[in-house]
């Protein structure tokens, strides 16, 4: 996933991508684990995704607004 296409997002969209990619990168851990998973460097394609919408998320001012009235 390329940072244009993340910043083309929505917030709910962005939250989505993130859990399923939580999930995703869980079950890409426990394949290789087991010695199942071929692609080894899918693991690293998956964190830098993942690091890609959260750091989308902390830059936009409405997503750093519901944090900080959440706390």
């Amino acid at each position: 996933m390329k940072a244009s296409e993340v910043h083309s997002l929505t917030i709910q969209e962005l939250t989505l991508k993130e859990k399923n990619l939580r999930q995703e990168l869980q079950q890409t851990r426990f394949q290789k684990h087991t010695g199942e998973l071929a692609d080894t460097a899918k693991l690293s394609r998956l964190k830098k995704d993942l690091a890609r919408i959260l750091t989308e998320m902390r830059a936009r001012p409405e997503t750093v607004a519901e944090n900080n009235q959440e706390a």
